[in-house]
């Protein structure tokens, strides 16, 4: 009893610990202006996709781009990827670009993850989460409005309805 009594209290004390160094780490060693915000040029990245192509933000200048950060395992995640799929086939020939940036999950799972939701639009890998680090996300999903000319003009956090979807893409797509 008195074993089982120590080990809760030393697995307590240890969570504890490791939260409260975390506080301190992120408070005075994380650089806070190295996150990216809403008027900010978006930084360029060069990730390959599930395919093996090399996709980067450069490339898309001209158009707008709905730079989404996600993970498999992450329920706001998954609920709004069918909306950001039917958006994306209204958009995607309006000049309006998914980039779906999963976070550091290995590829056969995000691979099965794509094939179940039959999700057609560009998914790059951060294996090393350097972008995500990069953009300063945080919560999951996070998603980055960038227009034509390379500026984030928004940030969302957490899920999206698909009406919500429709308007950030209006939002972005580039004026003729």
């Amino acid at each position: 009893m008195k074993t089982r009594r120590l080990f809760i209290r030393t697995v307590t004390l240890l969570i504890m610990a490791i939260a409260i160094g975390y506080t301190f780490y992120s408070n005075f060693f994380l650089d806070a202006d190295a996150a990216v915000r809403v008027g900010d040029e978006a930084p360029n990245f060069v990730l390959t996709d599930l395919n093996g192509n090399e996709v980067e933000l450069e490339d898309y200048r001209g158009q707008g781009v709905f730079l989404n950060f996600w993970g498999t395992y992450c329920p706001p995640c998954e609920r709004e990827m069918p909306y950001m799929e039917n958006q994306y086939a209204i958009y995607k020939d309006q000049g309006v670009e998914i980039l779906a940036v999963n976070v550091g999950e290995p590829e056969l799972t995000v691979q099965r993850f794509v094939e179940r939701l039959n999700l057609t639009f560009p998914i790059p890998m951060d294996k090393g989460q350097q972008v995500l680090d990069r953009y300063g996300v945080i919560p999951l999903p996070t998603t980055f409005l960038i227009n034509a000319e390379g500026e984030i003009i928004n940030i969302i956090t957490g899920g999206m309805s698909e009406q919500a979807i429709a308007q950030y893409m209006e939002s972005i797509k580039p004026q003729e």
